[in-house]
């Protein structure tokens, strides 16, 4: 998925003369328009008043800085409001800087702290609603009367809607913010999730083998040295896949410890990498290099690495193989491994069988072995077999079938996991290829991540 970075709003792509420029010519144009609206009973249009007009460019100017400071300019259009009333002039002819002053709280409620909102609301309040009553007694007009009294509400339920709207936007940011960084939160905690499924893949499927391997080699390196030195070469050969993929996997955490999740293992670099070295010039090999992704098309190397720890693997394919989609192809795999890794390491056996059956809208997956040992559904538990066919508990910290469990859960599928009646172990997994599963479309590393 390539990175694409927002584009910011246009008025923040203007060069800031632009910017400039534009709000100076809507304040040139409002002048006239506030010089028309306020003009007072028996003032005319023409010719231009000198008080007036420069009334008029007082109470436009400080807009001009409204985004920057909201806090100024209220107290700029208040002042105005006082100092024009207590000049004598009428309420008709200041009435522009109430919804003006109604803006700015808006934008203080919702750009500033709580405190700073509220105390604008109420400033806002007090010095039109004071005004406002001594310019009607001022007149000899009664306050009390239905229509002032209405004008009165009118103009306070204004500042009451304009403190609640900034309110608004601001709790709506704030909430934005909160989704964020609990999607970021999220997308972190899923990256994890998806690498320690992999390590736990990786390196329970590959210790297993070697400590077997290495078992096999020390009873016979006096007897048959040449057997031996095989299997040493076997061990060597699976420690150095495995430290590949543990380098691959540290460089995928060092760059989800920089804030971009998964970006290296996606093959693109995060925005911190951009326009310096790349990860190979800079040492960083296993970051470099790519691990192929793995699927069922690895089945075969997985029964002969089994088989050199000393367990057959039969493997049998019914139906037409074909590709899949990369979810369920590469979960398919894990499932196959993690449940050779049980017989390896539970079960005593030196041979299990893997089924796996190409159907139109499923893919089925059946590992049969018959030992006497497998593990049991939990975080902490793994049945061990006794001589005497009956299950015991042992302590562990067995999370493979949990984990193939999660796996087939994302997909839509079915799982089960158990003791066959005639003995051994069965491990089954149907995954849905028809389009009400989930096979189609999910997304590989949110199979992963889970």
């Amino acid at each position: 998925m390539r990175d694409k970075t927002p584009r910011p709003p246009l008025w923040s792509r203007l060069p800031s003369g632009v910017r400039a420029l534009l709000i100076w010519g809507g304040v040139a144009a409002l002048v006239p328009l506030l010089y028309a609206v306020t003009l007072t009973v028996g003032e005319d249009l023409f010719p231009v008043g000198a008080a007036h007009a420069g009334f008029a460019v007082a109470m436009a100017v400080p807009l001009a800085w409204a985004r920057q400071r909201p806090a100024t300019v209220l107290a700029l259009l208040l002042a105005e409001i006082v100092v024009a009333t207590s000049l004598g002039y009428p309420a008709q002819g200041v009435w522009p800087l109430f919804p003006a002053a109604d803006v700015m709280v808006c934008l203080l409620a919702a750009t500033r702290s709580r405190r700073a909102g509220l105390a604008a609301a109420v400033a806002a309040l007090l010095v039109q609603q004071t005004t406002w009553q001594l310019d009607l007694l001022r007149h000899g007009l009664r306050a009390s009367a239905l229509g002032f009294l209405a004008l009165s509400l009118l103009l306070g339920l204004a500042v009451l809607v304009a403190w609640l709207a900034g309110m608004f936007i601001r709790q709506r940011r704030e909430y934005d913010r909160a989704l964020r960084a609990y999607a970021e939160a999220r997308a972190v905690t899923d990256e994890r999730l998806r690498i320690a499924r992999e390590l736990h893949d990786m390196v329970a499927h590959s210790i297993g083998i070697i400590a077997i391997q290495a078992g096999a080699g020390a009873r016979v390196i006096d007897s048959r040295p040449e057997q031996a030195r095989q299997t040493l070469g076997a061990i060597e050969d699976t420690s150095r896949q495995t430290l590949k993929g543990l380098r691959h996997l540290l460089g995928v955490l060092r760059t989800t410890e920089r804030g971009h999740p998964g970006m290296a293992e996606r093959g693109h670099l995060g925005p911190a990498e951009r326009g310096r070295p790349g990860l190979a010039e800079r040492g960083y090999s296993g970051l470099a290099e790519s691990v192929a992704p793995v699927g069922l098309a690895d089945v075969d190397r997985l029964a002969q690495t089994a088989m050199a720890a000393g367990v057959r693997v039969d493997v049998r394919r019914h139906g037409e193989p074909r590709p899949l989609p990369a979810a369920v192809d590469r979960s398919a795999f894990r499932i196959i491994q993690e449940s050779v890794t049980n017989v390896l390491r539970h079960a005593s056996t030196d041979h299990c069988r893997v089924v796996i059956d190409y159907g139109k809208e499923e893919l089925r997956i059946d590992v049969i072995d018959d030992g006497h040992a497998a593990l049991c559904e939990g975080d902490r538990h793994a049945i061990a077999g006794e001589e005497d066919g009956h299950a015991a508990v042992c302590e562990g910290d067995g999370h493979g079938i949990v984990g193939m469990r999660e796996r087939v859960a994302l997909l839509n599928g079915y799982f089960s996991a158990g003791p066959r009646p005639d003995g051994g172990f069965r491990v089954t997994a149907r995954l849905p290829l028809a389009p009400n599963g989930l096979g189609q479309d999910t997304d590989i590393d949110l199979v992963e991540a889970r």
